[in-house]
């Protein structure tokens, strides 16, 4: 199910102040995807979902889920909440804890006054697929973060909803038990073959369930995309910088060659990926920290645009993380963070040369 989000704004008020919570936020989620909202706390993600589901009204715009209005301030529409044909599972998962898990997922078809044989074949059937099967008498109070989780998703899907939102919903789950409840999540949507519309503050998160991310800030969208062209090839500095650790410097471009962007910058002259950059015009060299290649011995002679990306310096603190050691490397009065292997014979104050595949070198709006 399609949901068209065209000119949707949202204030709040206080202290005298307006805040933009929302600003003209335009967007198109497509049916049947995963779609994350992504942005840091106060970007407006958690309030475009809840004007999707009807918990916010919005002061302008309109919003429609398939070939329905649900909202709109111009044609005078405001379709209530629940009968927008949506599921929700929020942070705090709103687990009535005087319940039982039946109960639980049952309760949004008791409301709708159901045959109870056809409430008991459906709230089976969910606690099945969410793997809770046998837990139907189990105390709410006596479960798990992890199947918590699972019976708030449970009672989302058991009303089958044409959309499900989730509002941070592993946020409070430790690190181990986030990464296992992912992947389960990330299969059951796509079994279910249905739109999900997801918020999150982590960036894992999102590039591990997503397939589609909007990258937010003060209430607008800045960047959609995949996840991979997101990480790999954004377009904005706020994404690249955001959406995973990144060295930024400041460049500016010089040339164009063999299909290159060549820009002059901290590192020296760095040959880029190319982008339709005016030759003159300052930009921002982005290069993820595993894509810094450290070699042994002196940078290669200057001669090619390979050679451009040799780069020399000094290694300033090496901080061992487990599976890598983190490295800082000054060259100049630029700092830059690398990764390289636990086995790596190196220490503070080593002289390296590191060497920049042009087409991991990524030029970005200022």
């Amino acid at each position: 199910m399609e949901i068209r989000i065209r000119g949707v704004s949202k204030y709040y008020y206080s202290e005298g102040k307006t805040i933009k919570a929302l600003d003209d936020v335009n967007l198109t989620i497509p049916s049947n995807k995963i779609f994350t909202l992504l942005g840091p706390s106060g970007s407006g993600k958690t309030t475009l979902l809840r004007c999707i589901v009807g918990l916010e009204t919005p002061d302008a715009g309109e919003i429609c889920i398939g070939d329905d209005v649900v909202w709109s301030k111009d044609k005078n529409i405001s379709v209530p909440p629940e009968k927008r044909g949506l599921g929700m599972v929020f942070q705090t998962y709103a687990i009535w804890p005087h319940m039982n898990v039946f109960d639980n997922v049952a309760y949004p078809l008791q409301v709708r006054n159901m045959p109870k044989d056809e409430i008991r074949q459906r709230v089976a059937e969910t606690l099945r697929f969410v793997q809770m099967e046998g837990f139907e008498r189990r105390p709410a109070t006596k479960l798990s973060g992890g199947q918590q989780q699972r019976v708030a998703l449970a009672r989302a899907l058991v009303a089958e909803p044409r959309v499900i939102l989730f509002d941070e919903p592993l946020s409070n789950l430790d690190a181990k038990l986030r990464e296992e409840t992912r992947k389960e999540l990330r299969a059951f949507l796509g079994k279910l073959q249905i739109t999900a519309v997801y918020v999150t503050h982590d960036r894992v998160e999102a590039l591990a369930l997503s397939d589609s991310i909007a990258v937010m800030r003060a209430g607008q969208i800045v960047e959609i995309g995949t996840p991979q062209k997101i990480y790999f090839d954004a377009d904005h500095r706020f994404v690249a910088d955001f959406i995973g650790r990144a060295n930024l410097v400041k460049a500016t471009v010089i040339a164009e060659k063999g299909g290159c962007t060549v820009v002059d910058c901290g590192l020296g002259r760095i040959v880029c990926q190319h982008r339709d950059i005016p030759v003159g015009s300052e930009a921002t060299l982005c290069i993820r920290p595993e894509f810094i290649r450290i070699v042994s011995g002196a940078a290669p002679a200057a001669g090619n645009l390979a050679a451009c990306n040799s780069v020399e310096g000094r290694i300033e603190s090496l901080v061992f993380v487990g599976e890598v050691y983190e490295v800082e490397i000054g060259v100049g009065d630029e700092h830059l963070l690398a990764r390289i292997d636990p086995d790596a014979k190196l220490k503070e104050g080593d002289s390296v040369s590191f060497t920049l595949d042009p087409a991991h070198c990524l030029l970005v709006a200022i």
